[in-house]
C-alpha cells in the first residue's frame, strides 16, 4: 500500500497513521509541535505551509519603525496557530513563515485560522496599519538538514504563494486531493500555472474565504490582475517630444506583457484615454480592469523625469508610485524598474528579461527613431508609413541588430497595402520580418510580423505556426489573438475562431475591429439575433463608424428584410455621407431586393475607387447579388491573384449564388481552401 492509498485521516489518528507507516524511515521519531526533528537526511513527505506579508518592503522603506511594529505584531498573532495544529515553525525569512505540518489538512486550517485572525484584526484599522497575508501550501518530499528542510514541497508552497491574493490562501492539487470533502470551505481552481524552477505547471486551487465578498460586491469587483497602462502625459518643455511619451507608454504594456499572469490592455484601447479627464474607477470599469498604471515623462536633452503609480481601480488606493531621475540612456533601466514593482506589487512572476534587451538597443538614436515611427505606424496614413518606414530603415542602419525595428518596418510594409503596390509591399514586409526572426527567434512581435505576411500570400499553415508561436511567447498580442480568430474563420472552426475573437476583445475593448468580426462570424454562422444584440450593445460606444451601420445592414440583408437594411444603411450615411463601404452594401441590397438599374447604377460610381482590391470587391458583391455570375467570378479570380478575396466566402449567405458553379472549386483550389 503506497501513502495515497491510506489517504489522511486528519488531525492525531492521521498523525499516528503516518507514523505507523513510516517507521522503518523516521526510526519511530516523531514530528510535534513541540518541534521534535527528524535525523538530518533523511527524506519524508510533508505538508509545507509558506506566508508573506503583502507590500511589507515598500512599507519598511518608508516607515522603518511603522514596519517592525507590524512585523513583530503579525507574529506574536501568528505563532499560536501553528502549534494548535501540530506545526512546526521551521525557519522566517524577513517577513514570511516557513511552516512544517505531517497534515495537510491541518495545514490549510492553520492558513485559514490565521487569515481569519487577521481579518478581524484589520477590521477598522486604517489602511496603513493593516496587515495583509498571502498564504501557500503544498504536500511533497522534504529534507532535513541542521534544522531546515528543503526540497519539493517547500519550493512549490513559495512559488504558489504569490498567486494568493491578499488575505487568501491557495494550494496545490495535491493538498486537494488530501483535504477535499474534509474542510469547512470551498475551493476554488484558479487553473494549472506554471511555477519557477517546477518543471511541470501546477494545478492551484483558491479558498474561498466566507469575508472576500465584503468589500466589493461581486457585480463590480473587478480583477486586479487585469491591467491598463494609461497614456503616460508628456511634461516636455518641446512638444514635439510628445512621441516619447506615447512610446514609453506602448514599451510599458510591451514589458509589462512579459509579467505571468496578468492581462494587458492593448495599445488600442488604452490610447483612449490620452488627455482624458477620467477617475480610475471610471475607466476600469470601462476596460474592466482592476488596476492602472499611470504617470509622466519630462525629457530635455539627455535627461528624462518619469513618475509612475499604480492604482488599484476597485478603491483608487494607490499601490505604488515612484519618481526617477534619470539619463536618456538608463531608459531601458526605468522599464525594468516599473515592470518588477507592478509584478511585485500584485504578487506575480517577472519573465526572463534577457530576451527583451535582445530584441532592443543600446544605441539611444535608434530607439528614439524607432518611438516615433512607431507613432507614426499608429497614425494610419500613406504620409505616417512612409515617414515611418524611413525612421525604421536609419534606426536598423545605426543598429543593425534591432530587432522590433525590422519587426515595426515588416508591420508598415504590409499597412502600406492600402497606398502602393501589393507585391512589392509584401516582399519587402517579407525581408524585414525574416531578419527579426534571425536575430530573434523568441520575439513574439518578429513573429507575428511574419505571419501577417504569410496571411497576405494565403500561405495558411505558415501563418497558423507563426500566430501560435507569438502567442505562447506573449499570450497578451490582442492581434494575433485577431489574427488566428480570422484564420479559424476562414477554415470554418467558427468555435475557436469565436473563442479568439472574444480573448481579443478582452484584451482590447475599445477596439471596434474584433468586435466586427466576432459579429461577422455570429451572422454567417446563422445566429444573426446574436449578431444584432451586439451591434445594438456596441452602438452606443462606436455610433459614428461606418461598420455598425454596414455590418447591421448585412444581417437584415441575410433575412430578405430589406426595409429595415435600407434603414440601416440610410443611418449609417447620416453620419458618414457617400462611406464607401455602405454604398457598397446598398448595392447589395438594391440587387437582392430586385432593384438592377440602381444596383448597377451604385456599382458604376463604386468603380471609379482608386484601389483595385476596392474595386474587385463591389464587382464580386454586387454582381453576385444580382446573378451575373461570370462578371463576378472574372473579378473573383482577379482576387485571387491578388490575394485580396473574402475569407468568410465559403461560409457567408450572402455569396450563395457563387457555390454551386463549378468556377467555385476551381477559385478554392486557387486559393488554398477545401473545395
Amino acid at each position: 500500500m503506497c501513502m495515497a492509498e491510506i489517504g489522511f485521516v486528519g488531525g492525531q489518528a492521521e498523525e499516528a497513521l503516518f507514523f505507523e507507516f513510516h517507521k522503518p524511515f523516521y526510526h519511530r521519531t516523531k514530528l510535534s509541535a513541540h518541534g521534535t526533528l527528524v535525523p538530518d537526511g533523511e527524506r519524508r513527505l510533508a505538508a509545507i505551509m509558506f506566508t508573506d506579508i503583502v507590500g511589507y518592503t515598500t512599507l519598511s522603506q518608508k516607515n522603518e519603525a511603522l514596519g517592525m511594529q507590524l512585523l513583530e505584531e503579525h507574529r506574536r498573532l501568528v505563532r499560536p496557530f501553528f502549534q494548535k495544529h501540530n506545526g512546526r515553525e521551521v525557519k522566517t525569512i524577513g517577513d514570511a513563515f516557513l511552516v512544517e505540518f505531517v497534515s495537510a489538512l491541518e495545514a490549510v486550517r492553520c492558513a485559514f485560522d490565521i487569515q481569519q485572525s487577521m481579518h478581524e484584526t484589520n477590521a477598522g484599522r486604517l489602511p496603513e496599519k493593516q496587515v495583509q497575508l498571502r498564504i501557500g501550501v503544498h504536500v511533497g518530499d522534504v529534507i532535513h538538514s541542521e534544522n531546515d528542510v528543503y526540497g519539493d514541497a517547500v519550493n512549490v508552497a513559495s512559488r504558489m504563494e504569490p498567486l494568493a491574493m491578499p488575505g487568501s490562501i491557495c494550494v496545490s492539487q495535491q493538498v486537494y486531493d488530501h483535504i477535499k470533502n474534509k474542510f469547512e470551505f470551498p475551493l476554488t481552481s484558479i487553473g494549472r500555472r506554471e511555477l519557477k524552477n517546477v518543471g511541470e505547471p501546477v494545478e492551484v486551487y483558491k479558498v474561498d474565504m466566507p469575508w472576500e465578498q465584503e468589500d466589493v460586491e461581486p457585480a463590480t469587483r473587478l480583477d486586479a490582475r487585469r491591467i491598463a497602462v494609461l497614456p503616460f502625459v508628456s511634461m516636455s518643455p518641446d512638444p514635439n517630444d510628445e512621441y516619447f511619451a506615447d512610446g514609453l507608454t506602448e514599451e510599458l504594456i510591451t514589458r509589462i506583457s512579459l509579467v505571468r499572469g496578468l492581462e494587458v490592455i492593448a495599445r488600442t484601447s488604452a490610447m483612449n484615454y490620452k488627455k482624458k479627464e477620467k477617475n480610475a474607477s471610471q475607466i476600469g470599469k470601462e476596460l474592466r480592469v482592476g488596476t492602472l498604471l499611470e504617470g509622466s515623462v519630462r525629457k530635455a536633452g539627455n535627461r528624462i523625469r518619469v513618475s509612475a503609480q499604480l492604482i488599484n481601480a476597485n478603491t483608487e488606493g494607490h499601490l505604488w508610485a515612484q519618481n526617477y531621475d534619470r539619463n536618456l540612456e538608463d531608459i531601458f533601466e526605468v522599464q525594468s524598474s516599473v515592470a518588477e514593482s507592478v509584478a511585485g506589487a500584485l504578487k506575480v512572476k517577472l519573465l526572463d528579461e534577457d530576451r527583451e534587451r535582445v530584441e532592443s538597443t543600446a544605441d539611444m538614436e535608434a530607439y528614439t527613431m524607432y518611438l516615433r515611427a512607431m507613432q507614426l505606424y499608429h497614425d494610419v496614413s500613406e504620409t505616417s508609413c512612409t515617414e515611418a518606414i524611413a525612421l525604421f530603415k536609419e534606426a536598423i542602419s545605426k543598429d543593425p541588430t534591432f530587432v522590433r525595428a525590422y519587426a515595426g518596418l515588416a508591420q508598415t510594409w504590409i499597412m502600406m497595402e492600402s497606398w502602393s503596390e501589393f507585391a512589392n509591399c509584401v516582399a519587402r514586409a517579407q525581408d524585414a520580418a525574416r531578419k527579426a526572426l534571425e536575430l530573434g527567434p523568441e520575439s513574439a512581435e518578429a513573429h507575428a510580423a511574419m505571419a501577417m505576411v504569410h496571411s497576405n500570400m494565403d500561405r495558411f499553415e505558415q501563418e497558423r505556426f507563426e500566430l501560435e508561436w507569438a502567442i505562447q511567447i506573449n499570450p497578451n498580442l490582442a492581434q494575433a489573438n485577431l489574427w488566428l480568430g480570422w484564420q479559424n474563420a476562414v477554415f470554418g472552426r467558427f468555435d475557436e475562431a469565436i473563442k479568439c475573437y472574444r480573448k481579443a476583445r478582452s484584451l482590447d475593448p475599445l477596439d471596434p475591429i474584433p468586435a466586427g468580426y466576432l459579429i461577422a462570424v455570429l451572422r454567417v454562422t446563422g445566429r444573426v439575433d446574436d449578431a444584432l444584440e451586439m451591434v445594438e450593445e456596441l452602438k452606443t460606444v462606436h455610433m459614428g463608424e461606418d461598420w455598425i451601420y454596414y455590418i447591421r445592414a448585412a444581417c437584415y440583408l441575410q433575412e430578405k428584410d430589406f426595409a429595415r437594411s435600407f434603414d440601416a444603411i440610410n443611418a449609417g450615411l447620416r453620419f458618414k455621407p457617400n462611406d464607401w463601404n455602405l454604398r457598397l452594401v446598398r448595392g447589395m441590397a438594391y440587387a437582392l431586393s430586385g432593384s438592377r438599374k440602381e444596383a448597377l447604377d451604385e456599382l458604376r460610381d463604386l468603380m471609379t475607387a482608386d484601389a483595385e482590391s476596392q474595386r474587385l470587391n463591389a464587382q464580386v458583391r454586387i454582381r453576385t447579388s444580382l446573378g451575373d455570375l461570370d462578371e463576378a467570378f472574372v473579378a473573383l479570380m482577379r482576387q485571387a491573384e491578388l490575394h485580396a478575396w473574402d475569407g468568410l466566402i465559403k461560409f457567408d449567405p450572402l455569396y450563395v449564388g457563387l457555390w454551386k458553379d463549378p468556377r467555385f472549386s476551381e477559385f478554392c483550389k486557387k486559393v488554398g481552401l477545401p473545395p
